[in-house]
């Protein structure tokens, strides 16, 4: 019987967790080299401050800014019954402010959800992501919430680490596949279509 989603997400976040300090910078240089290279000035990109064990640096944030690239950060907020709500937008200017959930945000203001079909490339947090699109997340559901505001032509691109690219992931019938994964060893990977 193939893992359930909560068993690939502990396995995976056990093997992040085991990554080294070294290792950890060296790869999110390397994401940082790759993304400033894909991104265009002029461009909107949304992405996000990783956290934690998660792939990537704020200074790949710094470096799309530094490129000419207007970078929107998402803003995880929940309705008044608890149910995540699509992501809002806030522009990120070098400024980060301690946010629920232990992550990092913008300071506001802050854009509607719509603000997301501005970017033509929106880089999105994974834990895994498959050969087909299928992307597995922390399972809150808000990026499954917005995806489908992008862009239809905007790169819908999961950041992870090389190993974490795999042939399989249980899917649901509302996940927007991702088009590319981008990793510290092979830059952009299609994925699925492309």
């Amino acid at each position: 019987m193939p893992p359930s989603k909560a068993e690939l997400r502990a396995s995976i976040l056990s093997a992040r967790r085991a990554v080294t300090a070294d290792m950890r910078s060296a790869e999110g240089d390397a994401l940082r080299k790759h993304l400033a290279e894909l991104a265009r000035p002029e461009h909107t990109v949304c992405a996000y401050a990783p956290v934690g064990s998660e792939p990537g640096s704020p200074a790949m944030l710094d470096a799309l800014i530094a490129g000419g690239v207007r970078v929107l950060l998402p803003v995880a907020r929940d309705d008044d019954a608890g149910a995540p709500l699509p992501l809002n937008w806030g522009e990120y200017r070098g400024e980060l402010v301690a946010a629920r959930f232990g992550l990092l945000e913008p300071p506001e203001p802050w854009l509607p959800a719509a603000a997301i079909g501005t970017a033509a490339m929106v880089v999105v947090p994974a834990l895994a992501v498959a050969r087909d699109g299928v992307r597995l997340g922390r399972g809150a559901g808000f990026y499954d919430r917005s995806l489908g505001l992008a862009d239809p032509e905007a790169l819908l691109v999961a950041m992870v680490r090389d190993d974490e690219v795999v042939d399989h992931l249980p899917g649901e019938p509302h996940d927007v596949p991702m088009t590319h994964a981008l990793t510290p060893g092979r830059g952009l990977v299609p994925l699925g279509r492309h």
